[in-house]
């Protein structure tokens, strides 16, 4: 099936699907005088397997084949091999065949008999352009390891211990407390966290307790049983139970009144809790996150608090600092934001000035992040 030349590679090593020896000898001096090592292989079937057994560079490939046209043998290629350039091998009038064959993701293909030199230069371009592909893809991928984690961007000191904290603490079960001004992406750090840890496939159920009534926001958090109050007509599940073996993210914690907060002390005390007008007892597994852009330890003094809860929340505290915090980032998040508002808005690429750049870099943004983000998503709309 597949007998490699002894010619030293230099330039890449080539996969020849050809069911004619002349061509394949032919072909095979052609390319180890231009410095590639060449493989065989005689049918679709000998084809298939040679690429099971060792990475190509290129492959040739004929479209008539014994048994299977090379058409067939070219879909399966692209299955498993999405990057690799394939060339097909025609007749000169089979230009139906040629379309085809870039239908089914060839990267080009040669009419037969061929012309040396174009041969040569079309196998070359192909290589080149899939290495320039690859470098390109691990730049991209090497960048986002660095300076990224799920939706969050930074290159700053700041960000790297954030990124470096919660690829610690994901899989963990530990409450984590998310600190930080608004707009800085506590939300979204919750929802990174849950990502990344063994609970991701389930529910990631935030929770904003912002100026919410006590008895509302408990029938939410822990449902409630039919006739509990007025309009409660039927049984309804809570949040806890909605994110059983999940997460659950409470925003603005601080805002909870103290009946609520006793109750929410024993769920995360003892995993379990009792539908409002209910006694029946119901046990959940719920990861709890929380956040808060005030000082818990104030109110906790003040006595709007309890210090038993604070500090069942504070197990691990992680503070996400303001875009003043980390003023390096804000270039990687307007190109961030500019690339992707001018995609949602269907709108050419485009880029800040250098004067509208400097100015960007010099606003204090109180909003942070947040703030940031309207401001690009205005600019791109209002754009001519």
């Amino acid at each position: 099936m597949s007998s490699p030349t002894t010619a030293v590679s230099t330039r890449g090593h080539i996969l020849i699907v050809d069911d004619e020896a002349d061509v394949r000898e032919t072909l095979e001096a052609l390319l180890t005088s231009n410095g590639f090592t060449t493989s065989f292989a005689v049918d679709a079937d000998s084809g298939l397997r040679a690429m099971t057994e060792r990475p190509y560079d290129l492959v040739l490939l004929d479209v008539k084949l014994p048994g299977r046209s090379g058409l067939a043998v070219l879909q399966e290629f692209r299955r498993t091999q999405s990057t690799l350039p394939i060339i097909v091998l025609t007749a000169l009038k089979d230009i139906d065949v040629a379309r085809a064959a870039f239908k089914n993701g060839a990267q080009d293909y040669i009419p037969k008999p061929w012309d040396t030199d174009e041969l040569i230069a079309q196998i070359l371009r192909a290589i080149e352009q899939r290495k320039l592909k690859e470098e390109n893809r691990h730049l991209r991928r090497a960048l986002k390891a660095r300076y990224r984690l799920e939706n969050l961007i930074g290159k700053s000191k700041p960000m790297q211990k954030v990124f470096d904290l919660v690829e610690h603490i994901a899989a963990a079960r530990a409450t984590v407390l998310v600190t930080g001004e608004s707009g800085t992406g506590k939300e979204m750090i919750a929802h990174t966290i849950h990502n990344l840890s063994p609970r991701a496939s389930a529910n990631f159920v935030p929770v904003n307790t912002g100026s919410m009534p006590d008895d509302l926001l408990e029938s939410i958090l822990f449902g409630h049983v039919r006739g509990a109050f007025t309009s409660a007509v039927a049984s309804k599940k809570g949040l806890f139970e909605v994110a059983h073996q999940g997460t659950i993210f409470f925003d603005e914690i601080g805002t909870i009144g103290l009946q609520t907060q006793a109750k929410l002390l024993r769920v995360i005390q003892e995993g379990e809790f009792m539908r409002l007008g209910g006694n029946e007892t119901i046990k959940v597994d719920v990861r709890i996150l929380a956040a808060t852009n005030v000082d818990l330890k104030d109110l906790v003094r003040q006595g709007s608090f309890r210090d038993d809860l604070y500090y069942r929340f504070n197990v691990i505290a992680l503070h996400m600092p303001s875009l003043r915090e980390r003023w390096e980032d804000i270039p990687l998040l307007l190109d961030h934001f500019i690339r992707k508002y001018t995609a949602e808005n269907s709108k050419p690429p485009a880029r800040f000035t250098p004067e509208a750049m400097q100015a960007l870099l010099a606003h204090r943004w109180p909003g942070n992040v947040r703030e940031l983000e309207n401001c690009v998503e205005r600019a791109v709309v209002l754009s001519s």
